[in-house]
């Protein structure tokens, strides 16, 4: 078996579990093994009811009290028993299972396993809770088990079986020698891969995962690096000259560039004026204006005749852009003419575009991946803008680039990354930054809050809808897997309970990454004309979305995320005029988590969080969601691997110095790699 042959070849995997996998766009066997548990649950004794602690998952042997009962609630079916033992009781709630009503009948023994929490009365509770069979548990009482994003028909069992047999059958070459992995301390490459799988510790997670996010930074790194020599000097044959329309365009805005806006737009214009190849990354927190100097760079083209193009992570944004521009060349009289290009546009509608592209009809191109097609041709392309560069791989800036001859690159990105990071990271790029906000920004009021707060944070939202406002509310989850017992609220579920927990007239309606592009552009539509007035996503929703009437955003299970995510998400909203607020609620009453979340409550500056984030790191974070929304590693977290990342760029450099020489047949191996890697 050889990582490239298709999961056909895994004993068992027919066609209905093949289409199953794919929609996890897993494949091939290299697919399947790189698709990483995104936790682990630790079976440990099941304890009696008054040993329970709130605020952690657990396992609670106890006798169901009396028959469960089962309430109809907006359509949806709710399951309440209780549960107890010689130490006390406890209440238990499942929704959309009302097969348990039977399957839990009275006197019965079983075993329960979810979150503790404490209700009225100090009454503990779980919602949603496993349910086992005391000898199931016994099996499982002692182990760490995988736990996959799954989707429905696909279970964690079913995941880790299928990677089992493909771990036993395959050659796993190493391509860093024991004198490395030692220097690095490493663990080998076949130990990793068994060890992220099924651990047997803590301790063989983090060895693991610290290999293999060592492999991630380093194969991003050589690519970056190898890209910065190339472009290194690139002349420009024509190089744009400056014009008066950008002088024109900053003194007839509304509002005032910020002196860090003025000092960032000279250096590009001096970039785009001068002999070389610009290739600038301009970082800025959210809401410091770095869309302005992006059109104000695009009008630079358009004026000279030639092209530039904007490239969005998402077709939301890129109509949101496209939208923006095309306002402002009609309100100000630019010489701009836009065109958006994206995947979900109708063939007839994409034809047309080619030809305007083409023909330069059409002289600044916003849109998505669709950008980089084969079939997408640029008459004269000077210039290429990328909207949170975090979203895109160093190859598919490079592919954009090579578009044209000589072209100007310009990153443009609300991600607040540390200096020492930065560097690393964007090797192939200068930096700059924009370190002032506009001075009509209110600051954004903050509160951290666990779950004994959420009737009350229910009432407020209920409050800034009647208000006027709208309002976000943001999920781990997309959907309930098999351990929904962790405690970690899910959008489908949530949306759910939402709309039976506000006010009916509320209009409430979710949003998530596995909707296709049309329906999120039509439900984001309907947010930004005020049909909807809570919304609740995922971290979908973190990339420049604009809605300047949402005043609110709750953010459930807030612990699992990393700091620097949550400032992002955090400025969907204090876009518009009026006080915004954002409530973390934490899953459990963890200290020394919520004491890392206080630096929220505390800043509404990026960078400072984003340092904060790098000192409050520590091995219990290995288990949450994702750290932070940045680039898009697939294990690797550049708050939380620093260390790695450092030590990757150093071997990054030796390799290509020639100082490092790797086994040629094993390092060839890892470079062809790169290609399955998300950079």
């Amino acid at each position: 078996m050889e990582d490239s042959h298709l999961i056909t070849e895994i004993k068992g995997v027919g066609v209905k579990t093949t289409a199953l996998f794919s929609k996890l766009h897993i494949e091939t066997i290299k697919d399947l093994i790189s698709y990483f548990p995104r936790g682990y649950d630790h079976y440990e004794e099941a304890l009696p009811v008054g040993e329970l602690c709130t605020g952690k998952v657990q396992s609670v042997r106890a006798c169901i009290v009396g028959t469960p009962s089962m309430v109809r609630a907006k359509g949806m079916v709710i399951t309440h028993a209780q549960a107890g033992d010689a130490s006390g009781r406890m209440k238990l709630t499942w929704f959309r299972m009302p097969y348990l009503k039977k399957a839990l009948p009275g006197g019965s023994w079983h075993v329960f396993r979810g979150m503790v929490q404490a209700g009225a009365g100090g009454m503990l509770f779980m919602e949603q809770p496993r349910v086992f069979s005391q000898g199931d548990y016994e099996t499982l009482a002692g182990t760490w088990q995988p736990k996959y994003t799954l989707t429905s028909g696909l279970t964690n069992h079913l995941i880790s079986k299928c990677v089992r047999q493909a771990l036993e059958e395959l050659e796993l070459p190493d391509y860093l020698p024991e004198e490395i992995r030692s220097r690095y301390r490493l663990i080998g490459f076949r130990e990793a891969m068994e060890k992220i799988h099924f651990p047997g510790s803590q301790e063989d997670v983090v060895m693991a995962r610290r290999r293999l996010v060592f492999d991630e930074f380093l194969a991003f790194l050589i690519q970056i690096k190898r890209q910065k020599k190339e472009n290194a000097g690139l002349l420009i044959d024509r190089p744009l000259q400056p014009t008066e329309d950008t002088d024109r365009l900053i003194a007839a805005l509304p509002y005032q560039l910020t002196g860090a806006q003025q000092r960032v737009w000279k250096q590009i214009e001096a970039d785009l004026t001068g002999h070389m190849a610009m290739n600038r990354l301009v970082q800025g927190d959210v809401g410091s204006g770095k869309t302005i100097l992006a059109f104000l760079a695009l009008l630079v083209c358009s004026a000279n005749s030639r092209q530039g193009c904007l490239m969005a992570p998402t077709e939301v944004l890129a109509v949101q852009h496209f939208e923006a521009l095309t306002e402002m060349t009609e309100k100000y009289g630019l010489c701009t003419k836009p065109i958006l290009l994206t995947g979900s546009m109708t063939s007839k509608q994409k034809k047309e575009a080619y030809a305007r592209i083409k023909s330069g009809d059409a002289d600044v191109i916003i849109g998505t991946h669709a950008l980089i097609q084969d079939k997408v041709e640029y008459r004269d392309l000077a210039l290429v803008v990328t909207d949170e560069q975090h979203r895109f791989g160093v190859r598919q800036r490079e592919c954009l680039a090579n578009k044209g001859e000589g072209v100007h690159v310009l990153v443009m990105s609300a991600t607040p990354i540390p200096r020492t990071l930065a560097i690393v990271l964007y090797g192939d790029l200068e930096v700059s930054v924009l370190d002032e906000m506009p001075k009509n920004r209110l600051p954004i009021k903050n509160c951290v809050v666990d779950p004994s707060f959420r009737k009350k944070a229910y009432a407020f939202l209920e409050a800034q809808v009647e208000a006027g406002h709208q309002v976000y509310v943001i999920c781990p989850m997309v959907e309930a897997g098999e351990d929904s017992a962790d405690g970690l609220e899910n959008v489908t579920d949530y949306t759910e309970k939402l709309k039976a927990a506000l006010n009916s007239s509320i209009r409430v309606a979710a949003l998530h990454g596995k909707m296709k592009a049309a329906q999120k552009q039509e439900i984001m539509d309907a947010f930004g004309a005020g049909q909807i007035d809570v919304l609740v996503s995922t971290t979908v929703i973190e990339v420049g979305i604009n809605v300047p009437n949402a005043t609110v955003m709750l953010v459930e299970n807030a612990e699992r995320f990393g700091l620097a995510q949550l400032h992002q998400l955090r400025g969907r909203v204090g876009r518009g005029h009026a006080q915004s607020f954002c409530i973390f609620m934490t899953g459990d009453g963890s200290g020394a988590k919520n004491k890392r979340l206080d630096v929220l409550n505390h800043s509404n500056d990026g960078f400072f969080i984003a340092n904060e984030d790098l000192k409050l790191r520590g091995p219990g974070d290995l288990f949450g969601i994702r750290q932070s929304g940045d680039l898009d590693f697939g294990l690797g977290d550049i708050y939380q691997d620093s260390d790695v990342l450092m030590l990757a760029g150093e071997l990054a450099d030796q390799v290509l110095s020639g100082d490092v020489v790797l086994p040629e047949k094993e390092f060839g191996l890892f470079e062809k790699s790169i290609d399955y890697r998300t950079i």
